[in-house]
């Protein structure tokens, strides 16, 4: 893999890190080594970037709005050239299937055009004099420096949800990958060249949780966006507030339900719960992990369920070949994090309707898994597992699904499943969730906003809400009632 990219990209140059220090990626699919040479940024690189991205921002922000879109534009287009590469780089770094690499990618390019397209609307209000003298006018303007902390399963999506925002707003950005998926981000850093994002604009750099804390606890940074767990995303929050309490928003993962009413269409339901679920292995953070099932077609369902898990664990293959649907898991540790979770049920002594295991000896595959009626207060119901790992359990009213499915401290995602629209219309104004879905599994597209509520974090990504993340309102107030020289 000599072709790699390791290196920091800070001020439109490949650098190395200052202290030499790197992170060695393992590809789960046989644990065979990819690169012991990825550059772990210090203290020292994180100023550096910050520094850069400041200088670029006072001309950034007067940039055109015209040009900033066609450097985004442009910098798209560059991206769906290189989308076989970008997609092998995160398949070998986290095990995620070609065909899934691929769709990743897309939605970062949907991104970029999208947010291109919103340079030049960015709108100011003004409000004329009432009778108080006063013209008053509102203007959003760019925060400054802004950065973003990546999770590992769907970098590419974070790329377009946080830089494309920011950058189209006028701001300048630090993104941070995951210490298990740097690769395809350093090899972007040449395409943003390419584009004509002039130096410091865009920053990209890698490492652990020691940089994602300098981040977020750096007095030059105006904001900081951080997609992981619920606990990382507490100390990202606690630093910016020691710090100079910089903007932050928060995605921190979910245990979302999936209702399913009698009168559902038992295929569809079927199809999402398990095609639609299954997607990334179950590494998801809104995957509906939870299945609620009206108890008079359980059986029914189950069967189907099953019948759908067994198949589609047939597809779980080398992540290279586009046939495969299921890959590994991203490395060991989220492998015994999964085993740990099945390994506790199985003690437990809930019932493992299919999976529960590791498949092949080699490489860091989990069976999928379907566990029968797990107590509520049991953490394989209350956890998020991240893992091809489904609980179903069932219900016999409306109003017990809506109680169900609002029994968790997260609040990320809900489906919903019945031919009723005046049903499903009723039961999602109850459901506790950023986004429900009905009579389909989750996706994302860029002209809406995306994000949880309780813990699943605040702030919006996506949609006009994700630039307006972006932007400080200022008030500016006119007297017209100057007295005349």
């Amino acid at each position: 893999m000599a072709d790699l990219q390791t290196n920091l990209f800070i001020n439109n140059e490949y650098v190395p890190s200052s202290s030499g220090e790197t992170l060695t990626i393992l590809n789960p699919k046989d644990d065979s080594l990819v690169t012991d040479k990825v550059q772990a940024a210090t203290e020292q690189d994180v100023d550096k970037a910050v520094a850069a991205a400041k200088a670029a921002f006072r001309k950034w922000r007067k940039t055109p709005s015209w040009q900033r879109s066609a450097i985004m534009l442009k910098y798209a287009d560059l991206v769906e050239q290189h989308v076989d590469k970008i997609a092998h780089l995160e398949s070998i770094a986290m095990g995620q299937p070609i065909s899934i690499a691929k769709v990743m990618v897309s939605v970062q390019i949907s991104s970029f055009r999208y947010y291109a397209g919103l340079t030049d609307k960015i709108p100011g209000e003004s409000y004329p004099e009432n009778g108080d003298g006063v013209v008053k006018m509102v203007n959003y303007e760019p925060l400054g420096v802004c950065a973003g902390i990546s999770a590992w399963n769907g970098t590419q999506v974070f790329v377009g949800w946080k830089i494309a925002p920011a950058v189209a707003a006028g701001n300048t950005f630090i993104f941070k990958s995951s210490e298990k998926s740097p690769l395809a981000v350093l090899y972007l850093g040449e395409l943003f060249k390419q584009a004509g994002f002039p130096p410091g604009v865009v920053n990209l750099i890698s490492g652990g949780g020691k940089v994602g804390s300098l981040l977020a606890s750096h007095m030059e940074i105006a904001k900081i966006s951080f997609t992981g767990s619920a606990n990382s995303g507490r100390l990202v929050q606690v630093a910016a507030a020691k710090s100079n309490l910089k903007h932050v928003s928060l995605e921190l993962g979910g245990k979302s339900p999936a209702i399913i009413f009698a009168d559902a269409n038992l295929d569809n339901a079927v199809a999402h719960n398990s095609q639609g679920f299954l997607i990334n292995s179950g590494q998801v953070c809104f995957a509906g992990s939870r299945i609620l099932v009206q108890s008079s077609i359980a059986s029914q369902f189950v069967k189907k369920l099953q019948t759908a898990f067994v198949g589609l664990g047939e597809k779980m293959d080398d992540p290279a070949s586009e046939s495969t649907f299921l890959g590994p898991l991203a490395d060991k540790a989220q492998f015994d994090r999964v085993m740990g979770f099945l390994d506790g049920a199985k003690q437990d002594g809930i019932e493992v309707l299919t999976g529960g295991g590791r498949k092949g000896e080699q490489g860091q595959y989990v069976e999928p898994t379907i566990l029968m009626n797990p107590d509520i207060n049991n953490r394989v119901y209350t956890d998020e597992i991240f893992g091809p790992v489904v609980t179903v359990k069932t219900f016999e009213t409306e109003e017990e699904a809506i109680e169900m499915a609002n029994s968790t401290t997260y609040g990320l995602g809900a489906t919903i499943y019945t031919n009723n629209l005046t049903r499903a219309m009723r039961v999602q104004a109850e459901l506790e969730a950023g986004t429900v879905s009905i009579n389909t599994a989750h996706w994302v597209v860029p002209e809406t906003p995306f994000g949880g509520v309780k813990q699943s974090g605040y702030g919006r990504e996506g949609g006009l809400e994700g630039i307006k993340a972006f932007l400080e309102p200022k008030t500016v107030h006119i007297n017209m009632r100057m007295p005349q020289e």
